[in-house]
């Protein structure tokens, strides 16, 4: 595998338990204690009803391609090779992911097609959530 020359994220205080579950190569989400609402990105308050009390659930890592494109040419110093697939999942259990599909032949990408996480270590603090074809 190529080294890592993309961006590596920097975690806020929000997205710190996204980061430190991907880094043990788990992906997990913030439910709200409040409506129930099980959503993506991290953020301080739940986007269904703005209550603050969220706890970390661990998903399974299943969904579906909702959409994507194919990156032929990327932004002048924007340091991944392409090309590349930057894709939309929707998660078995909701949420969508933006994120990219890896492991696959871009002429092969089907909108609708069953993906599942794995993960890229790019540091040693930090495990980027990617997707390829579920096996």
């Amino acid at each position: 595998m190529p080294e890592y020359t993309g961006p590596i994220p920097v975690p806020s205080p929000e997205s710190r338990p996204f980061w430190d579950a991907a880094k043990r190569h788990a992906l997990e989400l913030p439910r709200c204690r409040a409506c129930g609402l099980l959503h993506y990105y991290p953020r301080g308050a739940c986007p269904g009803c703005l209550s603050g009390d969220l706890v970390w659930e661990r998903v399974s890592g299943k969904g579906s391609l909702h959409t994507y494109t194919i990156v032929h040419r990327g932004q002048k110093g924007f340091p991944v090779p392409t090309p590349y697939v930057l894709a939309i999942v929707e998660l078995a259990e909701g949420p969508r992911m933006m994120t990219t599909l890896v492991d696959v032949d871009p002429a092969a990408v089907k909108i609708g097609m069953p993906v599942e996480v794995t993960f890229r270590d790019v540091s040693d603090t930090i495990a980027l959530p990617l997707f390829r074809p579920a096996s």
